[in-house]
């Protein structure tokens, strides 16, 4: 490739420097680094953000700066900072998901032979519970208060309204709820549906309680922004920031936080619930209510009806507690 030399604009006698060459994009993508092109093949934006963070959780622990430092790390350093994590109480479950994150990265590292080897393949996980999940669910009664504590007055009310009998009477998750589109909300042979992209990136669409559909209406005849079908579906309504963008869609932790706040309103309660509790409620009330396992699992989006039983609270009988017979 011939090199471009200075040149004078006749017309101006201004030197003119010619712009620097490009690389070919093949050459480019041979620069992208192997850490980089496994963290942006994770499907799920939710799955990127969460590896991200626990990877670099891994090398501010160990004092880890550069990628070949990252690269040459041994099975000694994994355990100390298992050791690390296990000295400041961390859950059982966060350090299952840490090493698990740590891991795919260096199968991948390996496979692209720029890591000799998986310093997490033989290391021993935590154990968890398989056969019930942790997650705190809420009774029949307690849905019911937590869907009417918003005002059915206002915007905002409407909107969180919608937002909790979406989440209690569907089933998404809070990043499914959050990057809904107006046009997401729609009728297919004469029902109301949702439709959303899942952990993983695939498309699901969901034939709606028609309590949860007229919700939806309701807030949009208020909000107005019911034409706008390719904004947000569910958006912020203060306008507290100066040139805030109306359109933005809700950050997944502001969905968690409306559950909090009308779970504490409803039941005086301000901890140990979240909204992934409506997910174990929905998949509790649905199957108690006469739904199969086949289809809550197809509901949430499950690839192993493991996991959903998981969400199944049914076998959850305080009365039977052994705790209740120790009286003193």
């Amino acid at each position: 490739m011939t090199e471009a030399k200075d040149r004078t604009d006749e017309a101006t006698g201004v030197l003119v420097r010619p712009a620097p060459a490009q690389l070919p994009a093949v050459e480019l993508l041979k620069a992208i680094p192997e850490e980089d092109i496994w963290l942006q093949g994770q499907r799920s934006p939710h799955t990127r953000r969460a590896y991200k963070e626990d990877v670099l959780h891994f090398m501010r622990s160990l004092g880890v700066t550069t990628r070949d430092e990252l690269r040459m790390v041994e099975r000694a350093a994994v355990i100390a900072w298992i050791r690390q994590m296990e000295e400041k109480n961390e859950k059982p479950r966060t350090i299952r998901r840490r090493l698990s994150a740590l891991s795919s990265l260096y199968t991948h590292l390996v496979a692209h032979r720029v890591a000799e080897k998986n310093p997490v393949r033989e290391i021993k996980r935590p154990r968890v519970n398989r056969k019930r999940g942790v997650t705190a669910a809420f009774n029949d009664k307690q849905a019911r208060k937590i869907l009417d504590a918003p005002s059915a007055e206002t915007v905002e009310g409407l909107r969180d309204r919608a937002i909790l009998s979406v989440l209690l009477q569907a089933g998404p998750r809070r990043a499914e709820v959050a990057s809904m589109k107006v046009k997401d909300f729609y009728q297919n042979m004469g029902y109301f549906s949702i439709r959303f992209v899942r952990k993983g990136g695939e498309d699901h669409s969901l034939a709606l309680n028609p309590q949860t559909a007229q919700r939806i209406e309701q807030y949009l005849a208020k909000s107005k922004h019911g034409s706008d079908i390719e904004g947000p579906l569910f958006r912020a309504v203060k306008k507290s920031w100066k040139n805030a963008d109306e359109r933005r869609h809700l950050h997944p932790d502001l969905i968690d936080r409306i559950v909090r706040k009308y779970v504490e309103k409803a039941l005086g309660i301000d901890h140990g619930f979240s909204a992934h509790s409506c997910r174990a409620t929905f998949a509790t009330t649905s199957l108690t209510n006469g739904s199969s396992l086949e289809d809550v699992q197809e509901a949430l989006g499950h690839a192993d009806a493991t996991t959903t039983k998981l969400y199944d609270k049914r076998g959850f009988n305080p009365e039977k507690s052994a705790a209740f017979n120790a009286n003193y």
